[in-house]
């Protein structure tokens, strides 16, 4: 079953990253830390233009597909790992489609993940997020220790060729952070996104679906 999204009250849980990057351990007063807006007016009032949109294939294409993904959401790991890999050889790397990939959080966990898949810009993105994906049973193991999870995302970092250093300031820059959150928030509410994974096709919002369906989907707008 499909996660569903709760703007809002849900991002008051998500916390701020830093501490747990610098003492390796979680402070009691970690877990009451908000990061993020209390709703969509204050969302809309946070500075997201450091944000960088993350895309795949021709800017200039007819056909626009939008992904909205959590990097702990199950459903998301088996899209990538199936529907994007064919999506990726049919119609991004060819130039039919103008593939976006938007950010959603759940937890502090996902927001992590994504401030590590973005740590090094947008052309390692995508390499990143992968292994984010591919390895995201390992690295979340059961959930209860986020001094493991966070250990478990570094080496995904260090692996993917990220320095000790770019990773700290990566990770403990909790203005990006707040920003990621708000942006998160400004674009579920605007695009009215419920669940993950959910995808745009030229403004149509669908649920997750076989490649062949979103194949003809895809196809259906490229011939109109």
């Amino acid at each position: 079953m499909k996660r569903l999204i709760l703007i809002g009250t849900a991002s008051l849980a998500i916390v701020a990253a830093a501490a747990l990057w610098q003492t390796r351990s979680t402070p009691a007063s970690m877990s009451d830390l908000p990061l993020g807006a209390a709703n969509a007016q204050e969302a809309a009032e946070v500075d997201t233009s450091s944000i960088v949109e993350m895309r795949l294939g021709s800017e200039d294409a007819k056909v626009t597909v939008m992904e909205y993904a959590s990097f702990t959401c199950p459903h998301c790991a088996n899209f990538h790992k199936d529907q994007f890999k064919e999506l990726k050889a049919d119609y991004i790397d060819t130039g039919k489609i103008n593939f976006v990939y938007r950010d959603v959080y759940f937890d502090r966990f996902g927001l992590w993940a994504s401030m590590v898949a973005r740590c090094d810009g947008p052309d390692r993105f995508f390499g990143i997020s992968d292994m984010v994906y591919t390895q995201q049973r390992d690295w979340i193991g059961d959930g209860q220790d986020p001094v493991q999870i966070a250990n478990n995302l570094r080496k995904i970092g260090k692996v993917a060729g990220l320095g000790d250093d770019q990773l700290d300031a990566c990770l403990n820059d909790n203005d990006k952070a707040k920003a990621l959150v708000a942006w998160y928030q400004q674009n579920a509410e605007a695009d009215d996104v419920r669940s993950t994974p959910t995808l745009m096709i030229n403004g149509t919002v669908y649920q997750n679906m076989a490649y062949g369906e979103l194949k003809a989907v895809i196809d259906e707008k490229l011939a109109e």
